[in-house]
């Protein structure tokens, strides 16, 4: 029994870091909003909260990672565990490293591409949304794996076609812009669509668990 409520107490806090990587994903969300329509102080307290946020998250992680070395109830999934945190920690440094970018780097985005960047956005959060589901999945419904990733490789596909229409946009038809005006934009549409690649990534991870978790 003592065991059972330490492995439950894991997969607890296990949870409570996929939803500290949910929330993340709407600070980002926001943040992107706040910046493209020059909400500066609405801005700074995304980067506020995303710094704070990521800390916190940093801290559970090192906790779960320790206490899995001492579940024995664990020990044969634990390594496949630990590759799936390192990989869902990726998608958090990206969240957080990205917003950051925007601070620093203060990248011209004209205003009638603030609805595609926001699309990006979208599609890019929605791919990690749709992986995070599925991780929890694993600890209880596994079976439920596979129909649930399906997602995250939908949200891929629209996020790279969206990146693609932004990127042609900015080099063929905003001849205005200086070329080191188009390859910062560039830049940036990679950044966000980068989350989608790392929700891949996860969801290719998860299918794998899945099978060993059901044979």
């Amino acid at each position: 029994m003592f065991k059972a409520k330490k492995t439950n107490i894991l997969i607890e806090n296990i949870d409570k870091y996929f939803d500290m990587i949910d929330n993340a994903l709407l600070i980002f969300k926001d943040g992107v909003r706040n910046y493209l329509h020059s909400s500066s102080e609405a801005f700074n307290d995304n980067l506020h909260s995303m710094s704070q946020l990521d800390s916190e998250a940093s801290v559970l992680r090192r906790a779960i990672e320790n206490d899995l070395y001492t579940q024995t109830a664990l020990v044969r999934s634990r390594g496949d565990i630990m590759r799936l945190l390192e990989k869902l920690g990726n998608i958090s440094n990206i969240l957080s490293d990205s917003l950051l970018q925007f601070e620093i780097e203060n990248p011209f985005v004209p205003a009638e591409l603030n609805n595609e960047f926001v699309k990006l956005t979208e599609f890019a959060t929605l791919a990690v949304e749709s992986a995070l589901p599925a991780a929890k999945a694993y600890f209880r419904e596994p079976e439920t794996i596979t129909d649930k990733i399906n997602r995250v490789y939908f949200y891929k596909k629209e996020t790279k076609k969206c990146a693609q229409a932004i990127k042609r946009r900015v080099f063929h038809e905003m001849m205005s812009l200086k070329l080191s005006e188009k390859f910062h934009l560039r830049y940036f549409a990679l950044h966000i669509e980068n989350l989608s690649d790392a929700a891949e990534v996860v969801a290719d991870q998860l299918s794998v668990m899945a099978i060993k978790r059901i044979f």
